[in-house]
C-alpha cells in the first residue's frame, strides 16, 4: 500500500535511483560496521545498506512506517527503535557507530545539536538536509552563511558537502534543493570538557543580533581589556570572528 508522507514528520522520500547509489557510494559500508539510519521512510536507503551489511539500527517516529519496516525486513538484519531521534540515546547502540539519515527539514538543526552530544561515540555521519542548511553548516567567517550553527558544528566536527540533490530527486517534491554533507568527529575538540556551556553561551549571544558589534552583544562578557588581551577588534560583528577566536574568547574568560 501507498504510504500518503506525514507533513507534522515533514517526510520527503528519497527516489532517486541514481542519488540513492551516489549516497551508499560515499558511506561505502562494511560488513561489520556498527550504523543507525535516522528515519528510513520506505527504505530507499535501507536496502541497499543491507545488501552491504550484517545488520542495521534505524530510528523512526512514524508507527506506520515501522510497521512496513517489520513486515519487509527480519530483526535478524533490521533493528527498529520506534521514536524521536531528537530524544534517541545514541550512545546505547555502542561506539564507533555510523549515522545517516534523509534528516526532515523541519528538525535538522536540533538533530544535528543533540547528535553533536555524541560525537565520542560517532565514527562518522552522512545525512541530506536543505542545501541552505548544509551551506551554514560549511561556511567560513565573513560571510553570510556564516553564524552560530557554522561555529558550534565546525568546534566539533570536520564537515564537507558531498553531492547536491534537486528536488525532483524527492517525493513528495519539496521546493527546495537539498545537499549530501559527511561530519566526521574531530579527534581533539577544541573547546575543553566543562567549557561548552560557556562557549554555547558566548556564539549563541554573539550572534543574537547578527548587525550589532562584539561590544554589544558581548557587554555581558568581555570588558574592553579583554578585547586587548585577545587582540580582537570590539568593532567587528560575530560574522568576522573565526571559530578559533570564539574558542580562545571561552578559554580566556573560564581562566580568568
Amino acid at each position: 500500500m501507498r504510504h500518503i508522507p506525514r507533513k507534522r514528520f515533514s517526510q520527503n522520500f528519497l527516489v532517486d535511483k541514481q542519488i540513492i547509489s551516489d549516497i551508499v557510494r560515499a558511506i561505502h559500508p562494511r560488513e561489520n560496521d556498527l550504523l543507525v539510519e535516522i528515519g528510513p521512510g520506505l527504505a530507499a536507503l535501507t536496502r541497499p545498506l543491507l545488501h552491504a551489511l550484517g545488520h542495521l539500527h534505524v530510528v523512526e517516529i512514524d508507527r506506520d512506517i515501522v510497521e512496513r519496516l517489520r513486515r519487509e525486513f527480519s530483526e535478524k538484519k533490521l533493528t527498529i527503535h520506534t521514536g524521536d531521534a531528537l530524544e534517541f540515546d545514541f550512545s546505547a547502540i555502542g561506539d564507533d557507530i555510523r549515522v545517516i539519515g534523509n534528516l526532515p527539514y523541519n528538525i535538522s538543526t536540533p538533530i544535528l545539536f543533540h547528535l553533536s552530544k555524541f560525537a565520542e561515540n560517532i565514527r562518522d555521519m552522512h545525512f541530506m538536509l536543505q542545501k541552505e542548511v548544509v551551506a551554514r553548516m560549511i561556511a567560513t567567517p565573513s560571510t553570510s552563511d556564516y553564524g552560530r550553527l557554522s561555529v558550534m558544528l565546525q568546534c566539533r566536527f570536520e564537515m564537507e558537502q558531498l553531492l547536491i540533490a534537486p528536488p525532483e530527486c524527492f517525493d513528495p517534491v519539496p521546493k527546495v534543493e537539498s545537499a549530501v554533507v559527511r561530519m566526521v568527529p574531530l579527534s581533539q575538540p577544541p573547546v575543553e570538557a566543562g567549557k561548552e556551556k560557556l562557549f554555547a553561551g558566548i556564539v549563541s549571544a554573539a550572534f543574537s543580533q547578527r548587525r550589532k558589534t562584539l561590544r554589544n552583544t558581548l557587554r555581558d562578557y568581555l570588558k574592553p581589556e579583554d578585547y586587548l588581551t585577545l587582540e580582537i577588534d570590539a568593532g567587528q560583528r560575530a560574522e568576522n570572528l573565526s571559530v578559533a577566536q570564539f574558542v580562545a574568547v571561552a578559554h580566556h574568560l573560564s581562566g580568568r
